[in-house]
């Protein structure tokens, strides 16, 4: 097994959280992990955990909606690294009823959730390219499908998110990228749920949540796929999630 294959996750938090499983579980495949974010101590103390588990992982500050910094992320990955995987799960949600919403707080939605996915998938891609293959992720939610009041600016941005990984599919399958998007239809039992809206967590009880390690079983699952049957959209949620 060669030791320079890599895997870029970009949009990592907490080390309860989604980011940090998809992290935690690519390196237990022996890929160098990219640990990818915009606060330094808990990049740094995700990887701490990859390495004290004996994997290996670089914690990497960036903003994924600043060009520049996304190239030179991917320059330094390509230069040192083969890249297999690039996950990009970035999420900012925000409850505001559309008279409420101001032109900023609708930019910033769309810039978090549409735009990084934008910049990190064509850098992803030119990666990918010379290989002719790797796996491109994009984490989306039930707004990718569906909008309601009062996440509708929220919607417009996962839609558009989603919008962009259908394109890259069907442009880029046939060179050999494999290209998903995953809707996760639900809410994630990780660290931000349960600061920001408890109440809600102890009312969905047992199974009511979705497992990050769980999700990101999926994710591995997916990567592994042979190229004659690949899928390139998924929804996940709760087998007690209505839908």
């Amino acid at each position: 097994m060669s030791n320079n294959r890599s895997a870029v996750i970009v949009g990592v938090g907490p080390v309860q959280g989604l980011g940090a499983a998809l992290a935690r579980r690519f390196a237990r495949e022996g890929l160098l992990v990219y640990v990818v974010g915009r606060t330094a101590a808990k990049l740094e103390q995700v990887a701490g955990k990859i390495v004290c588990d004996n994997g290996r992982a670089v914690p990497w500050v960036a903003d994924a909606t600043a060009e520049a910094e996304v190239v030179r992320l991917f320059e330094s990955v390509a230069r040192d690294t083969v890249p297999e995987a690039v996950v990009y799960n970035v999420d900012r949600n925000e409850r505001a009823p559309l008279l409420e919403t101001s032109a900023d707080l609708f930019e910033d939605l769309w810039r978090k959730n549409c735009l990084g996915g934008f910049l990190v998938g064509r850098e992803a891609v030119r990666a990918f390219l010379p290989r002719q293959r790797g796996t491109l992720f994009f984490t989306g939610a039930t707004a990718s499908l569906r909008a309601r009041p009062p996440f509708t600016a929220f919607a417009a941005a996962k839609t558009g998110l989603r919008a962009l990984a259908q394109g890259m599919a069907r442009e880029f399958g046939p060179q050999g990228i494999h290209v998903v998007h995953a809707v996760i239809d639900g809410v994630i039992d990780g660290e931000r749920a349960r600061r920001q809206f408890p109440e809600f967590v102890e009312a969905k009880g047992e199974d009511g949540l979705l497992d990050p390690e769980a999700i990101a079983e999926t994710y591995w699952a997916l990567h592994r796929q042979p190229r004659s049957a690949w899928t390139y959209e998924i929804d996940l949620r709760p087998y007690r999630e209505s839908f």
